[in-house]
């Protein structure tokens, strides 16, 4: 290490900031999980974990790969993620994370797009799936197995030899080169490409240096006092930027500890367990637990209902009144002080509960939070912050604080993010947090950038006291509710690849999941019909086996997109979207916001939490 860094302003490499860290805090706990086998969760100081990073190092530089060499990560959140990227940045290479639960097909695209040299997986089965595909990976030369016992083999693959080995082989292997040092970088190394959905429809890699990013660390702890004492409960993906500055690199740099989430099934009993102090998500996981605390209250008595929407308001005006914020209900101000007093045990203190009951901050990104969930849990008193970002820019842009907190907009641009209006309203950024580009696409990394250096961020804004709102998007961009992002267009044209549909509409904007409406052609679905053995006629759109099978060729045509991407619900029809019917424009494109308002009930009921009834066309994944 070098023994100049004294502090976070002098780091130029996030391998210097782990080092740093071990440095700073050995005996601080940096990191908690659960152990499955002994039913208990474990917890690992700083030292530990240098020790253990030490080891998957020495194991990868023994393979001799090159500098600047892409290495695939196609693991859950957890220690060994954690391990891999840490030995890559100490050796030079070039961590490319990857979502876990990613189809094999688009896991095999990335792979070969980015030349990987080297995979980890969980398990052998991860690898058959990706290797079935038939993508060639030429470049491809090992495979880590982490959880899958302790073997090594030969795998063969279009003839190139690669070999799949078990954790335990690997870190055997690993005693370091004669002569071995860490290699000199500077901060416009690259940190990580990140994979993002492109306007082709294949996934793009986001080229991330160092210095994009502890540019951003450092702009978020300037205006976020995150502390040595606070605990982070991990839930989004590692192979999210958001959670991996946010969540991961920031908990290093303020020496935090992170504690993985089990599953999102579990999360709620996590919360409850760990007691985070800081939680960083995007709005899905805030949906679901105000959807259950307003099931929950439907279930209780008329007077829970009146003291929890009490509660709500007079919360929202206290917290209006000290944000500075406008409020609209201006009655009663000097009883608030003393109804909230005695609401805050009965009502708030439940939902903060549900939280752990010491959260200090939680942030939210990724796709706009819904405004009615904003206003209940800032009224009830949860620290929620919203904030704006991109992959592209590492990735925050903008961010509330809790004392300066404007829900209707996503904050005030960090310290050394410039931002702009440009044409067409269109959100413009500039800053040290800006990619270098898209990984092989000098074309589209062009694009991305105005002739003055901007980054476009297909996003409208306007700037309202130094704060921005966002007030749309200049493409037509579905962005989940899990911050995910999709050009429709683009997967609409894959799944009408198949002749069975002659049109498809896409649907999921601050939606958990894509779903698919389609128009079925006569001749395709005659021919479906004839092989699922089933008779035609008016109520043939109403079998659940058609409706499986039609969502199986959905599925199959969707197969290289990545798995947020694929639709996981259909809806049925015979009838074409026409300019006649006022669904498609002269030039036949689809009116999307016509369709959204002539579909209104059909969306609704697919995103309802209840099964699908028997009159609608629809059909989820099994």
């Amino acid at each position: 290490m070098n023994n100049t860094i004294v502090g976070l302003a002098d780091i130029a490499t996030l391998g210097q900031l782990f080092d740093w860290r071990l440095e700073q805090t050995p005996h601080n706990e940096a990191y908690r999980h659960f152990n499955p086998i002994t039913g208990q969760w474990h917890s690992h100081n700083w030292e530990q974990i240098g020790e253990r990073v030490r080891s998957w190092t020495s194991a990868l530089a023994a393979l001799g790969f090159p500098q600047g060499a892409r290495i695939a990560i196609l693991l859950p959140n957890g220690i060994d993620a954690v391990c891999l990227d840490q030995a890559c940045l100490a050796l030079g290479l070039v961590p490319v994370p990857m979502h876990a639960l990613d189809n094999p097909a688009s896991i095999a695209y990335i792979l070969a797009d980015c030349e990987a040299t080297m995979l980890a997986v969980s398990t052998r089965e991860q690898w058959d799936a990706i290797v079935g595909v038939g993508e060639a990976m030429p470049s491809l030369k090992s495979v880590l197995v982490t959880d899958d016992g302790d073997f090594t083999e030969h795998y063969s693959a279009r003839h190139d030899q690669i070999l799949v080995i078990a954790l335990p082989a690997w870190l055997a292997g690993g005693v370091l080169p004669d002569g071995h040092h860490k290699p000199s970088m500077s901060g416009d190394a690259l940190a990580a490409i990140v994979y993002t959905s492109g306007t082709t429809g294949r996934p793009k890699g986001v080229m991330l240096t160092h210095r994009n990013i502890l540019s951003n660390i450092r702009a978020v702890m300037a205006i976020v006092n995150v502390e040595s004492e606070d605990v982070f409960l991990s839930i989004l993906p590692l192979s999210h930027t958001f959670e991996r500055t946010v969540g991961y690199y920031l908990a290093i740099a303020a020496g935090s500890c992170v504690a993985y989430v089990r599953s999102v099934a579990q999360i709620a009993e996590d919360l409850s367990v760990i007691r985070p102090t800081v939680l960083v998500s995007v709005p899905r996981i805030y949906e679901r637990t105000h959807a259950k605390l307003l099931e929950q209250l439907a279930a209780s008595g008329v007077l829970a209902q009146r003291l929890f929407a009490l509660a709500q308001t007079i919360g929202w005006r206290r917290f209006c009144r000290n944000q500075q914020l406008p409020s609209t209900d201006a009655s009663r101000h000097w009883l608030d002080p003393l109804l909230f007093a005695v609401l805050q045990p009965l009502v708030a203190r439940k939902l903060l509960d549900r939280f752990g009951g010491r959260l200090r901050i939680a942030v939210c990104g990724g796709a706009p939070l819904p405004h009615t969930v904003a206003e209940c849990f800032l009224g009830l008193g949860l620290p929620l912050v919203q904030g704006y970002g991109m992959t592209e820019t590492s990735p925050v842009v903008a961010c509330n604080t809790p004392t300066d907190n404007w829900p209707a907009t996503v904050g005030r641009p960090l310290a050394g993010v410039a931002v702009r209006i440009g044409e067409n309203q269109e959100l413009q950024v500039r800053g040290d947090g800006v990619m270098t580009g898209y990984w092989k696409r000098p074309e589209e990394s062009a694009r991305a950038m105005t002739p003055d250096g901007w980054l476009h961020t297909g996003d409208q804004a306007v700037l309202e006291d130094g704060r921005i709102r966002i007030i749309g998007r200049i493409k037509e961009i579905i962005v989940t509710s899990t911050g995910e992002k999709l050009a429709p267009a683009d997967l609409e044209l894959a799944i009408t690849a198949d002749p069975l549909f002659e049109q498809v509409f896409v649907v999921g904007d601050n939606r958990p999941f894509i779903a698919a409406f389609v128009v079925l052609s006569q001749v395709g679905l005659a021919q479906l019909l004839r092989e699922l053995s089933l008779a035609a006629g008016e109520t043939a759109l109403d079998s659940p086996i058609l409706r499986e099978a039609v969502l199986r060729k959905v599925k199959q045509a969707s197969m290289h997109f990545p798995v947020y991407a694929v639709p996981r619900m259909v809806w049925l029809t015979t009838q074409p979207w026409s300019l006649e019917n006022g669904l498609m424009t002269p030039t036949l494109k689809l009116k999307r916001h016509v369709l959204l308002q002539h579909f209104h009930a059909e969306i609704d009921e697919i995103y309802a939490p209840h099964t699908p009834g028997q009159g609608m066309q629809a059909a989820a994944v099994s």
